[in-house]
């Protein structure tokens, strides 16, 4: 990263039918539903006074389609901003999971899902594309998980709703 200010505006994608359902949605790819387009659209007003030098999202078209739909045009790709590898867990209602299960992935710490990723692994690969991020105002079209663990480097522990907008500085 060179030095200077580099400003992070922080997407989550629109919803998509497992949002709605409370789904565990990691690698998988639903499309975002009606509701996810409109609400990226409603976002797009926000993103105009931005004025990102640069946007980037996540692989998955959930993402993709978000970028488009708030005018940031076609994103540059990089695979780091995909969502947590849930591994088995991945399509199932957070409600159905064992007690245990559910602490370990609302701790976020330590978290090990089973045949998928680690919380650990998961932060490594995210901070990593930070790190190489320039001098600037970057918009990142990305997920829920990603967006709770950077602001969770700031201090902040909390969810946003899909397309919320956060912004850090590092």
């Amino acid at each position: 990263m060179s030095a200077g200010n580099v400003t992070i505006w922080l997407l989550r994608h629109g919803a998509t039918e497992w949002t709605a359902d409370h789904r565990l949605c990691g690698w998988s790819d639903p499309p975002l539903n009606d509701l996810g387009r409109s609400q990226a659209r409603a976002v797009r007003g926000r993103i105009g006074e931005i004025r990102p030098e640069s946007v980037w999202s996540s692989d998955l078209a959930r993402c993709v389609e978000t970028a488009v739909l708030v005018g940031a045009g076609h994103p540059r790709i990089d695979t780091r901003l995909r969502e947590f590898d849930f591994g088995r867990l991945e399509g199932r209602r957070f409600e159905d999971l064992d007690e245990e299960t559910r602490r370990g992935l609302a701790s976020f710490d330590g978290f090990e899902a089973p045949g998928g990723e680690t919380v650990d692994a998961f932060a490594r690969r995210v901070d990593e594309f930070i790190a190489e991020l320039e001098y600037g105002r970057h918009l990142l079209v990305t997920h829920g998980g990603v967006i709770r663990h950077l602001l969770r480097t700031k201090g902040l522990d909390r969810s946003i709703p899909p397309a919320g907008l956060e912004m850090i500085e590092v």
